[in-house]
């Protein structure tokens, strides 16, 4: 991996989705109103005034147009003017043109996965029907042959971890994003230190960079952040439920895409992906565990979600939204140095490492609660 290859996927990745999601998300916000897409203050939602929704078609767009231009030009290069093109891109013409197929099932997966929210944004949607669509979709996905190979030869085990990650990542960047910047800013961190690790990491046997998956992750988080100009405090434009399930079916396809059962390496590194994605999974986690000890489903929406739990320990929502950037960092981190231990007992440190942090976090928010209660 030389510089000038690394620059140039950097800028045609993150340049073309952003500028697009930017774009977008004026004609949205423009057209939200229209189109029933509004967000209305309720006692569960932290903003007092109605807020255009559908940032998540600016998402889907600022991620489609590149990611299905760059298939079309891998494609049409092939055997044509490959020289006109950088090394990076030319070097990987036969991969794109094979891969075009996949991609684009990969991406009508994903879109069904955002006109669900897109329904679920505008009129409300029973939590079965998106549940069982969204099961439906990772089912796909599996059935076509991409799932986690997790060195064991059981395909109803591995398909079966498949389908729950999806769904799990999903609902857990949907569950997150509950203020200003939050749930699009975490995943623009996952999504950077998992685009790090792909890099880093060798893809065997032609033991190079993993540029597909990285290009993969990294078309998101150009998209994220044109759509984070319009989602900073005071937001002008949530993402809606279209793209927070958009995104977490992106990143979920993203780490089963990548190479983390690469033979060459020790078997906990398929651990890293939880490490990096830590912060979504604790925070579903724990608001499921907290509505079920309260008598309540877990599919009621609430304010017991790691961002409202901070600001009971007298946060405001800007620290909160800092605090849980500055956790997802750190864990990420945790992640990246995982694929640097050489044996279980090292991993087994980097864990513990990322158990403590997210334990002392949640004794902080558990002793606000008994605080809040004795007041």
């Amino acid at each position: 991996m030389n510089a000038v290859d690394l620059l140039t996927l950097l800028v045609g990745s993150l340049l073309p989705s952003a500028l697009v999601s930017f774009a977008a998300g004026f004609l949205v916000r423009r057209w939200a109103n229209r189109w029933g897409l509004v967000d209305q203050p309720n006692a569960r939602k932290v903003h007092v005034s109605p807020v255009p929704l559908g940032g998540g078609l600016a998402i889907w767009l600022g991620v489609s147009l590149p990611l299905l231009a760059a298939c079309a030009v891998g494609t049409l290069a092939a055997g044509r003017f490959e020289d006109w093109l950088p090394s990076v891109v030319s070097n990987n013409v036969e991969g794109i043109q094979s891969k075009a197929g996949d991609v684009a099932w990969l991406w009508l997966c994903g879109t069904l996965l955002m006109a669900l929210g897109l329904g679920d944004d505008r009129q409300g949607l029973d939590w079965r029907l998106r549940l069982g669509v969204e099961l439906a979709v990772a089912g796909l996905v599996v059935a076509t042959g991409w799932r986690f190979s997790l060195f064991l030869e059981m395909p109803w085990l591995t398909g079966g971890l498949t389908i729950f990650w999806i769904v799990a990542l999903v609902n857990s960047f949907n569950m997150l994003d509950n203020m200003d910047g939050l749930s699009s800013g975490v995943a623009v961190i996952s999504c950077s230190i998992l685009a790090c690790v792909v890099l880093l990491v060798p893809e065997a046997p032609q033991r190079s960079p993993q540029w597909f998956v990285a290009g993969f992750l990294l078309v998101l988080v150009g998209a994220l952040l044109g759509f984070l100009w319009h989602n900073r405090t005071p937001s002008r434009l949530f993402m809606g439920d279209a793209g927070s399930y958009f995104i977490g079916y992106w990143i979920a396809l993203s780490t089963i895409l990548a190479t983390f059962a690469n033979r060459d390496l020790p078997p906990h590194t398929i651990l890293a992906p939880l490490c990096i994605l830590a912060v979504p999974l604790y925070d579903m986690t724990t608001v499921i565990v907290i509505r079920l000890y309260q008598g309540r489903s877990p599919f009621q929406a609430d304010k017991n979600h790691f961002s409202h739990r901070l600001t009971m320990l007298g946060m405001t929502r800007r620290q909160a939204v800092w605090t849980i950037y500055l956790t997802t960092f750190t864990t990420g981190l945790a992640g990246v140095i995982l694929y640097q231990a050489v044996n279980w007992w090292q991993a087994g440190l980097t864990l513990m490492l990322v158990f403590c942090i997210l334990l002392l976090i949640a004794l902080l928010e558990l002793a606000a609660q008994r605080k809040g209660k004795d007041e």
